[in-house]
């Protein structure tokens, strides 16, 4: 049973496989059929692939043309890479060769930029030396003082135009020979061997000479020569300058007759009358003698004036003089001082007696007749004397004793003669005359300034001020200087005051700039103050003590006689002062001994007429004639010139007319307080007459 159920279970199986066969066979036909679709497929495919192979056989022979071109290409590329390799390296060879090509080109702009720099710089020196030659051609051409050039044997090579005309050679005539031509025989060969040796160690020198011109005529010059050296030291050529001061030297000639003599009776004057005073003094002290000084005024000379008129005034005071003159003996003196006064110096006397006929001609030569034109005009004279060394003050106050007994001769009837009594002034004379005293008149603030303003009339502008110094005495008063300065005259003492008027000076001016005030002050400083060595120092110190102050507002006014024993040490400290900005003023200029020396050699811008010319110049022509000579002389010397004693309108108009603008007087301004300062420059207003007309 079991196997009948296996054999059907196996039939059964075997009947499903044959199913499953059959459905094989089925699927198998089927894919046949399938597969031949697929055969057909292929075949269509294989030929489509035939077509593509062929395709691609000529795609490959393409290919292998193209390739072959590439090759070729490549081969062509490879070349130009090579090439380009090679114009690279050219490339960069030739950019090395530019950048050394540019850096030497940088180098040679720089070089031509300095060079370009240096040609400008070297340009503008060229054209700055071409104006330097330009400007000293010009300054040749034209320049005012004669100019010569030699080589170093002194043979002239060139001058000016300004040459030719003061000396009269033409240039021409000129070149070529030595400076000697124009040598006027007036200077030793003793004075050029001096000049050359100045000139070869200092190489340089300056003074005057006198030349000859063409024509013959000889004139004075102001020579300054100095030496042109090279680079090593040797002189290739020498310069000089000249100016014709034949002017000046007229102006010279003549101050020097004004300042020495009387214009009107051509009898010495004041200036010569001290000078002889002044030795005979030294004469009578070394032989152990007398002198007598008598001062002489006329008796009713003014009457004479009034009542027949200046000229013949002036001609009785000729007339007389001459008389008187002629009535002393040979080696007195007489001079004009002024007016119708007169000085007479007799030396060589015993005694008082001795001079006494002397005196008795003089009073009977005053008082004889003159016939002047129709008239006959009689004055006498009233004479004062005093003896020296009986008396024995200086020259000054022997002067002053004579005119004080003149008073007494004129107050007991005129027409006489009166001795001065030393006994009698050495009994009035007071404490003033302690040099203590005035000590302690320093050390109790007893002494002040007043201010005397200076104007410009012209303008009406006040231009500052002097300081004169005043004693405010506990029981006399106000005292003036001269009654106490010369007690203290070149002591000690007098430096302290000195100084004490600038310190106030500098103290006041710093007072009046706090009011708005700007006033230059000057003072008066002594000779002997100017000589001292630490002078200079001293004045700065007490600068620098009122740093507030300018010192250019400061001025120091000196004496023109202060300066005659060491002129070259009062220039040096002069000059030192000008250096601090102080400037100076010389005062009571025409009274000294030798002006035109001082002129030249001292540094002061200001003059200043001495108030004793300006006070008389209305009525007396001597002093008119020293003022306008005193002015001239400021101009040739390009100094600015004030007058003192201006004491009226018509003084002013005077010194106007001839040619002096600065004043200073009563008929301006008496001296003040400098309290009264701005009060008195509030109402100050110059005349009329005085001022420039409007245009």
């Amino acid at each position: 049973m079991l196997a009948n159920n296996e054999l059907a279970f196996q039939n059964k199986e075997k009947d499903k496989r044959a199913d499953e066969l059959g459905v094989a066979n089925k699927e198998k036909d089927k894919r046949a059929g399938e597969l031949v679709i697929v055969n057909q497929e292929l075949a269509s495919q294989n030929k489509e692939k035939d077509k593509r192979a062929d395709e691609l056989g000529i795609a490959n022979k393409e290919k292998d043309k193209r390739a072959d071109e590439l090759v070729i290409a490549n081969k062509e590329k490879d070349k130009r890479a090579d090439e380009l390799v090679i114009a690279n390296k050219e490339k960069d060879k030739r950019a090395d060769e530019l950048i050394i090509a540019n850096k030497e080109l940088a180098f040679q702009n720089k070089e031509k930029d300095k060079r370009a720099d240096e040609l400008s710089i070297a340009n503008e020196e060229k054209e700055g030396l071409l104006r330097k030659l330009k400007r000293a051609a010009s300054v040749f051409s034209h320049a005012n003082e004669g100019i010569m050039i030699t080589d170093a044997t002194a043979t002239i090579t060139e001058v000016n135009e300004t040459f030719s005309r003061i000396t009269g050679y033409t240039s021409e005539e000129m070149l070529g020979k030595n400076p000697s031509i124009l040598q006027s025989g007036r200077q030793s060969s003793e004075f050029y061997a001096e000049m050359w040796a100045t000139l070869l160690t200092q190489g340089n020198w300056r003074g005057e000479l006198w030349n000859r011109r063409k024509n013959g005529e000889i004139f004075p010059v102001m020579l300054t020569i100095s030496a042109v050296k090279n680079s090593a030291g040797l002189v290739q050529h020498y310069v000089s300058l000249c100016t014709d001061i034949t002017t000046m030297k007229a102006y010279q000639g003549q101050l020097e007759d004004i300042a020495h003599y009387d214009v009107l009776t051509k009898l010495p004057n004041r200036v010569l009358l001290a000078d002889r005073l002044s030795q005979g003094m030294a004469k009578c002290q070394h032989r152990h003698q007398s002198l007598a000084v008598a001062f002489m005024d006329l008796d009713g000379f003014k009457e004479v004036n009034d009542n027949h008129g200046h000229n013949v005034g002036d001609e009785l005071l000729i007339a007389v003089s001459k008389r008187m003159k002629n009535a002393l003996r040979e080696g007195d003196t007489l001079a004009r001082i002024g007016g119708d006064e007169f000085i007479a110096v007799m030396g060589g006397l015993e005694n008082f007696e001795d001079s006494q006929p002397i005196l008795d001609r003089l009073l009977k030569a005053a008082a004889a007749p003159v016939r002047i034109g129709n008239e006959v005009i009689q004055v006498s004279a009233s004479i004062g004397v005093t003896l020296y060394p009986q008396d024995s003050s200086d020259a000054d106050q022997l002067m002053r004793h004579a005119d004080q007994a003149m008073y007494v001769a004129k107050q007991e009837g005129k027409n006489s003669v009166r001795l001065f009594d030393t006994a009698q002034e050495s009994a009035s004379k007071t404490q003033l005359e302690s040099i203590d005293d005035i000590r302690l008149a320093l050390e109790r603030h007893e002494f002040v300034l007043y201010y005397q303003p200076k104007v410009n009339m012209h303008t009406g502008a006040v231009i500052g001020v002097e300081a004169l110094i005043r004693w405010q005495h506990p029981i006399r008063g106000l005292v003036p200087p001269l009654e106490f300065l010369p007690v203290i005259e070149n002591q000690a003492i007098s430096l302290e005051l000195g100084e004490w008027v600038i310190t106030s000076a500098l103290s006041q001016i710093s007072q009046w700039q706090n009011m708005a005030i700007n006033l230059p002050i000057s003072v008066n400083i002594s000779g002997y103050q100017l000589q001292q060595a630490n002078f200079a120092e001293r004045l700065a110190a007490l600068l620098a003590a009122h740093s507030e102050v300018s010192p250019y507002c400061l001025e120091l006014e000196i004496l023109e006689t202060s300066v005659l024993y060491d002129i070259s040490k009062v220039s040096a400290t002069m000059n030192a002062c000008h250096e601090l900005g102080v400037s100076f003023a010389l005062d009571d200029f025409g009274t000294g001994y030798s002006s035109l020396t001082h002129l030249r050699r001292l540094p002061a811008q200001l003059i200043k007429i001495d108030q004793s010319f300006v006070r008389d110049m209305l009525d007396d022509v001597d002093d008119c004639a020293i003022v306008e000579g005193v002015i001239g002389l400021a101009k040739a010397f390009r100094r600015d010139v004030i007058a003192e004693g201006v004491e009226t309108i018509a003084h002013g108009a005077a010194l106007l007319q001839l040619g002096c603008e600065l004043a200073q007087g009563y008929g301006i301004a008496r001296p003040m307080p400098g309290s009264d300062i701005p009060q008195w420059l509030s109402q100050w207003r110059a005349d009329n007459s005085w001022l420039i007309e409007p245009n």
